[in-house]
């Protein structure tokens, strides 16, 4: 038996298929298109088993067969991706509030521009600048000055910035600070370097330490008010010490008490960076032992230095201040002059020996330092400073307060005698010289 297309499509047209495939019917999917071109009459007898009806149905079962085979694949793929996220996600359980997810970038519908944030802040930052406080002590004839200049590639130190200095011992530790306003590829940065002339110079350098503790304390004591006021400024200024460069002295032996105790006080208020200073008069083995030694004096003596193994936020933080704590102290040498090496200019000092190179990690630690200072660690430090040591500072003096106020409230009570705690000249009451003006 032969038919014609046109029978055929009257006969597919009216044995319509009900098949329900996914959450589509078959009669939702086009018939097949009648061909563009008239065919001979020859080509419009076609033999029962090849029809329309039957090509259709091929066609059909061979999309069922691929829908549902994708089905399962998408299915698992779902199922693959909820388990991952649950296992990132960690239940929330709070009551009164909802479940809470994690929307990747592959579920958004399109993009949505969160990524720009990080160029407004960086715009933003660009704008104000910041600032950056660093701390230099240790006694004279160490290079203090001529690293924190070798550091920023600046004058910047207080030596270098005064017209006609002259080295003096002073008779007692004076703090002295000077500031600068460091720009770089359009980066502003308010660098504040104190120094502490006087310090271990004495012959008895009792509670020399003294006057630094307290000035990193009223530093916190000037935020802490700033932030107190009803009107406060928009911006606080910043005078927090954010990190104090201890400097040791090349004895390749121990490390002094004077060292010790002072680092075993300011450790608890200010991140420290130990350092040794001329690092270029020890040998590569006596600098070796020596730090050695100093490692083993700073852990007997339960000295922390920056960075604290207890403020590591994840893993990676973990391993690459494992590395940095592994080279504390760092042996540094400083220099401001330049020198021909190779056609190449280099920061170095020169001796008949030859030429030492600063930068060059095979001859001094002075790489290692500004990394951890200003390329990898700057931000870190002020989060530290303000989160961690100031944090510590605040509920210290908050407490006292709440107390004093408490103490003051209760002696306004009238005693069983009838007279109130008051002085009986004036009528105020006594307060102690401890009293907190917060």
């Amino acid at each position: 038996r032969t038919t014609t297309w046109d029978n055929h499509k009257s006969m597919y047209m009216g044995n319509k298929c009900s098949i329900r495939i996914g959450d589509q019917h078959a009669n939702d999917f086009p018939p097949l298109s009648p061909p563009s071109v008239s065919p001979s009459p020859l080509c419009l007898c076609l033999p029962l088993c090849l029809s329309p009806l039957s090509l259709l149905q091929t066609r059909l079962r061979c999309w069922i067969r691929r829908h549902l085979e994708r089905g399962v694949e998408r299915e698992m793929e779902v199922k693959m991706e909820v388990e991952l996220d649950m296992q990132d996600t960690p239940p929330n359980h709070t009551e009164g509030h909802g479940l809470q997810g994690t929307i990747k970038g592959r579920d958004l519908f399109g993009y949505v521009g969160i990524e720009a944030v990080l160029d407004q802040m960086r715009r933003k930052t660009m704008k104000a600048g910041f600032e950056f406080n660093i701390m230099v002590v240790g006694q004279s004839g160490l290079g203090k000055s001529t690293l924190v200049n070798t550091l920023f590639k600046s004058k910047v130190s207080r030596k270098s910035c005064t017209p006609n200095y002259e080295e003096k011992i002073s008779k007692t530790v004076k703090l002295q600070s000077v500031s600068h306003v460091i720009e770089e590829k359009g980066v502003k940065m308010k660098l504040t370097v104190i120094d502490t002339p006087g310090f271990g110079d004495q012959i008895n350098n009792e509670n020399c330490w003294e006057p630094i503790v307290n000035y990193v304390n009223e530093q916190y004591e000037r935020y802490l008010k700033e932030e107190l006021y009803v009107n406060r400024k928009r911006r606080i200024p910043d005078t927090r010490v954010h990190c104090c460069v201890y400097f040791l002295p090349a004895t390749g032996h121990w490390l002094r008490p004077i060292d010790v105790e002072f680092m075993k006080r300011l450790g608890k208020i200010v991140s420290i960076v130990p350092v040794i200073a001329k690092a270029d008069t020890l040998t590569m083995e006596e600098r070796q032992e020596f730090k050695q030694r100093i490692r083993h004096d700073l852990k007997a003596n339960g000295i922390r230095v920056y960075p604290q193994t207890e403020y590591d936020e994840d893993p990676e933080d973990r391993i690459l201040n494992d590395k940095i704590r592994e080279n504390i102290p760092f042996a540094v040498v400083g220099t401001d002059k330049e020198h021909q090496v190779n056609g190449n200019k280099v920061l170095g000092r020169k001796t008949k020996w030859g030429i030492i190179e600063v930068e060059n990690m095979a001859h001094c630690e002075f790489a290692n330092l500004r990394d951890l200072l200003i390329r990898s660690h700057l931000q870190d430090l002020k989060d530290v400073t303000h989160n961690i040591h100031y944090e510590t500072f605040r509920v210290r003096r908050l407490n006292e307060s709440n107390l004093t106020v408490h103490g003051l409230a209760l002696s306004c009570f009238p005693m069983e005698n009838g007279t109130n705690r008051t002085n009986g000249t004036n009528g105020t009451s006594d307060r102690s010289d401890s009293e907190s003006h917060l």
